[in-house]
């Protein structure tokens, strides 16, 4: 475990060095993870310097489809951004350290704050494919933990308070956009399980009864590396399709990658006015 913060000052320290002969000064202010069938979003980037996963130590390729596995620094409507295109996941057999790596690696160049984005199935019957949900709290049910183990206390403290897993200021900024450009945007508890299967409909309602309104396979671990590292975390989950049980329909990744398209573009929208208001405070990275 201890090595993990080398790993990070490594990875860290090639990205600093291709973005100095790329763009001198650059430090970025704001981290955007981007979910299944997503990626399009980072067509807007100014100046981008694109760093494949595969280039960067101590990362893995991407094996999804829609999770290209590319990090992509430049300007974001005006502002500094670091997008990760793609993520790694639990299900592909990799340790939750594995996962919340990259998270990890974009916190310490120093953003502020971590936008999370994902596909969801929808559990609360109000929710329809295209919507998008704002993540107000989360639910972990990975039966798994990033930070277990030895803790690292240059990255956090042992127990890290979560009363605001998604910074309430954050969800704040993200609901006065979308009333701005009235976009419908949902809220609600996302359900964080292991997968590969989806869930089977007496699953569905077991997760409703605890309180989810969306489920999926990604995000928390993200949002807990984050908020252990002190990063504010906001997260935005795209409903793809209905949960088990909530249609007749049989599901398969191949619909939630076309599903996607339903909202990427108010995603795109959202994110093009409030990553500008999300800017923070500071964050000089780890030492």
């Amino acid at each position: 475990m201890p090595k993990v913060y080398d790993h990070i000052l490594e990875s860290v320290g090639v990205v600093q060095e291709r973005m100095a002969k790329h763009s001198p000064g650059f430090l970025p202010e704001i981290g955007v993870v981007l979910g299944s069938g997503l990626g399009t979003i980072v067509d807007q980037i100014e100046n981008p310097l694109v760093i494949p996963y595969t280039d960067l130590p101590n990362f893995h390729g991407t094996s999804i489809e829609g999770h290209a596995g590319r990090m992509i620094l430049g300007q974001f409507h005006g502002v500094n951004t670091v997008f990760l295109q793609g993520r790694f996941h639990v299900y592909e057999g990799y340790d939750m350290s594995d996962v919340v790596f990259p998270t990890r690696t974009i916190c310490a160049l120093g953003i502020q704050t971590l936008l999370l984005t994902n596909a969801s199935g929808g559990i609360n019957t109000r929710l329809r494919p295209g919507d998008l949900m704002l993540i107000e709290d989360h639910l972990n049910l990975m039966g798994d933990n990033p930070l277990k183990g030895p803790n690292l206390a240059q990255l956090g403290p042992r127990f890290p308070d979560m009363s605001e897993a998604c910074s309430i200021d954050c969800r704040r900024i993200i609901e006065e956009v979308a009333t701005e450009l009235s976009i419908p945007l949902q809220k609600g508890v996302y359900t964080a399980v292991l997968g590969p299967t989806y869930e089977t409909p007496a699953e569905v309602r077991m997760l409703r009864t605890l309180g989810g309104d969306a489920v999926g396979m990604s995000t928390v671990p993200e949002a807990i590396a984050a908020n252990h590292l002190g990063v504010r975390v906001a997260g935005l989950a795209c409903i793809t399709n209905l949960a088990a049980g909530l249609s007749s329909r049989k599901l398969t990744h191949a619909e939630v990658v076309e599903n996607v398209k339903l909202s990427v573009g108010n995603l795109a929208r959202i994110l093009e006015r409030a990553i500008p208001r999300l800017k923070y405070g500071k964050n000089p990275g780890i030492k």
